[in-house]
């Protein structure tokens, strides 16, 4: 003899099997943004939650509510050899519609060949677009330690790669920053926790034409 659930109980689990297959869509609607980066991006030295990165998670919930989900690759210490090695892995995991290359600094602090640090950002920017993932590059500008030469050739590697391909390009990730009042700790390389607003800042201007919110 079969027995028949109540009305009530039939209308509460058809509305949980609704609620479960909305929830997996919404989710599966989300657009991925990766973010390959070093100590910049890892919140080194500051509370996580203070981090640039969470204020981006935060401002795209407000301005495209639902629509992005941040993955945040970076590590404390990368290299853009470290970066390059890790993204194949990276790409197919989060499958992101936008990948935001913010690496270099540590190669330029060890005086690392220009040639060799443009190359492996370079592969970095054709892996992300061979994915179909648009590109934002962040350079950044190191202290003259090496001399005039090499700095100049360092900063050329950024300019020259977001022309070469066309890419979302910030210049100097910590403009209005690294001159800043109480805007880098002790080190006089790191962020504090007061600058992370205006890196996100300097990342949104660029991030804008990447994000479609029209």
């Amino acid at each position: 003899m079969k027995t028949l659930l109540p009305t009530n109980t039939l209308f509460l689990w058809l509305l949980l099997i609704l609620f479960s297959f909305h929830s997996q869509a919404a989710e599966t609607e989300r657009k991925n943004l990766l973010i390959v980066g070093d100590s910049l991006s890892a919140a080194y030295g500051i509370d996580s939650d203070a981090a640039w990165v969470e204020l981006l998670k935060d401002r795209l919930e407000q301005e495209t509510p639902g629509t992005w989900s941040v993955a945040n690759a970076s590590i404390s210490g990368e290299t853009t050899d470290g970066g390059l090695r890790r993204l194949p892995d990276l790409l197919e995991k989060h499958n992101p519609a936008i990948v935001v290359i913010e690496l270099g600094g540590n190669d330029g602090l060890r005086g690392f060949p220009p040639d060799v640090i443009r190359n492996n950002l370079a592969r970095m920017i054709e892996l992300s677009q061979q994915e179909g993932a648009e590109v934002l590059l962040v350079g950044i500008e190191i202290p003259p330690n090496y001399g005039q030469r090499y700095t100049a050739a360092f900063a050329d590697v950024y300019s020259s790669l977001a022309k070469e391909y066309n890419l979302a390009f910030l210049p100097f990730f910590l403009a209005d920053v690294y001159d800043g009042e109480a805007m880098m700790q002790a080190d006089g390389i790191h962020p504090t926790a007061k600058a992370q607003p205006q890196l996100l800042d300097n990342i949104w201007s660029e991030l804008l034409a990447l994000l479609d919110l029209d």
